[in-house]
């Protein structure tokens, strides 16, 4: 046995760290937190000053045992979880539920998994920080308070199943506002003026005139006064101008930076770069600090001036402007900066370099511009023309890096080299145009800009980010934009060659693809929380709760304290909503049915969103039609609303089965029997005749028709979300691109067939066949355990070799889905 017991909370950490550490040292990992809240109950006494029940979860029981084995046998324990607040809490949970003898344990950080960080942490080991955990456990303790204590109030009074959060809420809260602002924005047309001018050298550039027009007729009489005149170069003005670099990398903007470059979503992000910390390869990616190192700054300007040259290099050091920020700890950059381009999977390689660029640009040079500004008269009018241009001098970090710009940043895009001129030049006037342009409504968040803005008020901190978009996405408040656009016409008059014409352009406006967007029932539940819990769901409040936990992390304040004097107040609210306020629904009256003169209104029903004709008070039942995916309960018209009620259209039939035309989650179809086929782009369910219908059928039927028979088996193919397929006995197998999908040779199925076949012998740890239960590997080390539909994924602790029969049936019955009764469905 070895001397030393090294603990982290990760796998492939402990894979890397024990390549750095001799025999001596043996490197187990807690898969994360050993013990935590329990899930089926608050976990939290609040009569006895908000002590947290803590519990080891069933599937980590064994992993308990096998560690507490080995660490009455090490001579030292050595708690490598993460240098944050989290990290510390994992350490602090290993010692008690470890029942650790302190004397021979020792917690020690590394903010990179290299050899020197790992030796140097070992030569300076450290205490618990109680200080650290305590601010852990008062987020864990608040969160579980919000989020236990509200979901009950939304599942009685909105739909049970919901969820409310204190981060999550208030993210949602700025989403549902923007769309607000967005919903009430009303566009303003101006014509803007642009210009084409060359001067007697025969360089052509544009300019522009400071000043807008409210009307074509005034846009038009401008370009009259053009008419014949004549124009030169009244100012010319030429300023040297600097442009630095940006601070090297925290959490939150390798997340937008990602984005904006990569298109990386949050989540994405965060888990490419666990790996790359992971394998040493960069720093902690959990950081608020834009600090370096004195050894990555010599790392850096040594690796600058090699590539560069030494007029390239300028040290800084950056200073992080939130408050809070540990700049003891450093920015994200990679452990080794003269490994520009390690040997990595694609996404990892496009990660690093990133982080890589990012971090050595911040220590270059900065560029030398020189920027010109030209103001150009004309003799028959006193408005300008202004042209601007940027020269770079010296590109300095610009070589390497330049930073990304969100769209609610983005400016004119930027003008380049203007051609050589001097004041007094006549230029010769190609043509000036008034473009009719329309104001823009508010940038809807991306997952980006989300994280800017949080960051800018204060709400969560880097380890809360990723966590808080995924959950707001999962629980269905809000989703990501498929809107393409529609269109929009436009003006524009054009003075050429002394004539002025007009014409008619058109521009696509109002897309919301990959932009964040809340769904009705995120609408609903921010309206109740922001009507019946405001300060919950206040920025300030929020992120005043943030400070408080940087002052527990500081030894500042007592997180219990903080605790009494926000729940207080907070279950007095609680309990004054569950009995006092109105259930919400964003029930909204469109109006009154022709036939029947009931009322006709949209609201959230049990299966989401939906249109009503007539009330419960009245003795004939009401009538009922869900929304279309893409329709909303506060944009939805009377008219659309009342459409919906001829779904499902009964077309007519075709070989004896009837034919239908209705729409579902995945969008327009017909269904002939029991087959469904999705109508093409741009087909309606509303329009489809039964001559359409039919030739999809047939053609649906031609696409379903065997194309081989194996082992006495028949073949059929077809393409489904992810690609081209072949199905064989009931089994679904991917056909890569090596093989040409529309002419499949039986020599091709067979050998498709025949390695899914030993993909899935390969795939088998055990089975009991007369039970119908079996156990494959799944993917990241984990394994199922499978029968028929249900599907229960084990934990990577688990020792699957050691499973019984017995104890696979119970997860299985556990994980089942229960059966309504038929009382129940009515």
């Amino acid at each position: 046995m070895a001397k030393n017991l090294v603990i982290v909370e990760s796998p492939a950490k402990a894979k890397t760290i024990e390549k750095f550490l001799g025999k001596d040292y043996k490197v187990e990992s807690s898969f994360g937190h050993i013990a935590d809240l329990p899930s089926k109950e608050l976990g939290v006494d609040v009569d006895n000053n908000f002590e947290p029940k803590y519990i080891v979860d069933k599937e980590k029981k064994a992993l308990v045992k096998k560690l507490k084995d080995l660490a009455k046998k090490a001579d030292t324990i050595w708690l490598a979880s993460d240098e944050d607040r989290e990290g510390e809490a994992i350490s602090w949970h290993l010692t008690e539920t470890l029942d650790l003898d302190k004397k021979k344990t020792k917690r020690i950080v590394f903010n990179s998994i290299t050899k020197s960080a790992i030796q140097k942490a070992i030569e300076n080991p450290r205490d618990i920080n109680y200080n650290l955990v305590n601010a852990q456990q008062a987020r864990r303790v608040l969160d579980r308070l919000v989020g236990y204590q509200l979901s009950p109030v939304l599942w009685k009074k909105i739909k049970p199943g919901l969820s409310a959060g204190r981060v999550q809420s208030v993210a949602v809260r700025l989403i549902v506002e923007r769309e607000r602002d967005i919903e009430v924005f009303k566009p303003e047309a101006s014509f803007k003026i642009s210009a084409e001018f060359k001067t007697a050298d025969g360089g052509v550039f544009m300019a522009k005139l400071n000043k807008t027009f409210a009307s074509k007729d005034e846009a038009g009489a401008f370009l009259k006064k053009n008419l014949g005149a004549i124009f030169s170069v009244g100012n010319l003005d030429k300023k040297p101008a600097k442009k630095s670099p940006s601070a090297p990398f925290t959490t939150s903007t390798l997340q937008q930076e990602a984005s904006r470059k990569l298109y990386f979503s949050v989540g994405r992000t965060m888990q490419v770069a666990q790996r790359l910390y992971e394998a040493g390869l960069i720093t902690y990616m959990r950081t608020d600090s834009v600090n370096l190192s004195g050894e990555a700054i010599a790392m850096a300007k040594e690796a600058i001036i090699e590539n560069y040259g030494n007029e390239y290099s300028s040290v800084r050091n950056f200073k992080g402007k939130s408050k809070g920020a540990q700049e003891a700890h450093e920015a994200i950059r990679p452990t080794n900066i003269t490994n520009q381009s390690p040997s990595l999977e694609r996404d990892q390689s496009k990660l690093y370099e990133l982080i890589w660029k990012r971090t050595i640009a911040s220590q270059m040079s900065d560029a030398q511009l020189e920027r010109t500004n030209v103001k150009i008269k004309s003799n028959t009018h006193g408005e300008e023309f202004t042209a601007n241009g940027e020269v770079i001098k010296f590109d300095g970090f610009l070589k390497v890096y330049m930073e990304g710009i969100d769209d609610e940043d983005r400016a004119e895009e930027q003008e380049g080299m203007l051609p050589a001129m001097k004041e007094g030049d006549v230029l010769d006037n190609t043509y000036i145009s008034a473009t009719e342009r329309f104001t823009r409504p508010p940038y809807r968040f991306t997952e980006a800009s989300l994280v800017k803005k949080l960051e800018e008020l204060g709400i969560g901190r880097p380890s809360t980010y990723a966590p808080t978009i995924s959950t707001i996405q999962n629980r269905g408040y809000v989703e990501k934009g498929t809107i393409e656009g529609t269109e929009r016409n436009y003006v524009q008059l054009v003075l050429d060659s002394g004539k002025i014409q007009e014409k008619k352009l058109a521009e696509t406006v109002g897309s919301d693809k990959g932009k964040l967007v809340p769904t009705d029932i995120g609408m609903i539940v921010n309206d109740f929380l922001v009507s019946h819990f405001a300060n919950i769901l206040d920025y300030n409040f929020t992120a005043k709760v943030e400070e408080n936990f940087d002052e527990i992390a500081e030894g500042e304040e007592d997180w219990q304290k903080i605790m009494q004097d926000f729940y207080k107040d907070f279950r007095p609210n609680v309990e004054h909503v569950e009995e006092n306020a109105d259930r919400a629904s964003g029930e909204r009256v469109l109006g009154t049915d022709p036939d029947t003169g009931r009322q006709v209104a949209v609201r959230l029903g049990r299966f989401g969103p939906m249109v009503q004709i007539g009330t419960v008070e009245e003795e004939e039942k009401p009538l009922f039609a869900s929304l279309l995916p893409d329709q909303s309960l506060n944009t939805i018209t009377y008219e659309e609303a009342m459409e919906l009620f001829q779904l499902p259209r009964k077309l007519g039939a075709y070989k004896g089965e009837d034919i239908e035309a209705s729409v579902g989650r995945y969008g327009p179809y017909v269904r002939f029997g029991k087959k469904f086929v999705s109508l093409e782009k741009g087909e309606s369910a509303f329009d489809v005749d039964l001559e359409r219908a039919i030739e999809l059928i047939k053609e649906k039927e031609k696409a379903d028709a065997p194309i081989a028979t194996y082992e006495g088996k028949e073949v059929t193919k077809g393409k489904g979300r992810f690609g081209p397929f072949i199905k064989w006995d009931g089994i679904f197998i991917n056909v890569n691109k090596k093989y040409d999908f529309e002419n499949l040779s039986q020599e091709n199925i067979e050998e498709l067939i025949e390695v899914k076949k030993q993909k899935e012998i390969d795939k088998l740890i055990q089975e009991w066949p007369e039970e119908g239960i079996r156990i494959e590997k799944a993917r990241w080390g984990r394994h199922n355990i499978i029968k028929g539909r249900t599907k229960v994924e084990l934990a990577k602790t688990v020792d699957v070799s050691k499973i019984k029969l017995e104890e696979a049936k119970e997860l299985l019955a556990k994980k089942a889905p229960k059966k309504r009764s038929k009382a129940k469905k009515k």
